[in-house]
């Protein structure tokens, strides 16, 4: 399949309804594999418009577009990456890296020495590819997650 040509921005509010569509897709879509209906139908109501649209105050949220398509999304909660979806119909092709390019990029300005992120099941060889170490698992119930870390390379 190939690249996308992708433009990674800062979400805007009008964003949120979109956000929340590519995110609950990716659940349903993709981390259904590795989770249960219970588990994903949590996760999803984590994620409705109003629920994201609160998380754009309180985060640093990118968003990934495609021909002015939201199809892929991630944010920085202080040193923590969170929420990082792509849309399924564009995954695998270089979306969800380039957010993190992005994230890596603000980290770095910020001067956070090292980003953690606590993976689903699912992210756990992307985030690996991208040079995060899994550093301990942590529970919710059921559910869980990979706690993983990078460190940024000092630029001095």
């Amino acid at each position: 399949m190939g690249h996308m040509e992708c433009t990674v921005r800062s979400a805007r509010e009008d964003d949120a309804g979109d956000i929340s569509a590519v995110i609950l897709r990716a659940l349903r879509e993709t981390n259904a594999k590795d989770y249960t209906a219970e588990i994903i139908e949590r996760v999803e109501r984590s994620f409705s418009p109003d629920a994201v649209l609160q998380l754009l105050g309180r985060r640093t949220v990118f968003v990934a577009t495609n021909g002015g398509r939201v199809v892929g999304t991630a944010s920085l909660d202080g040193s923590v990456v969170r929420t990082v979806f792509v849309a399924p119909d564009a995954q695998a092709r270089g979306v969800g890296k380039l957010l993190m390019a992005e994230i890596e990029r603000t980290a770095r300005e910020r001067n956070i020495p090292v980003l953690t992120v606590p993976s689903s099941v699912t992210a756990e060889t992307f985030y690996a590819r991208l040079g995060f170490k899994a550093v301990r698992d942590s529970y919710h119930g059921d559910e869980r997650t990979i706690i993983m870390e990078r460190l940024l390379d000092d630029p001095a």
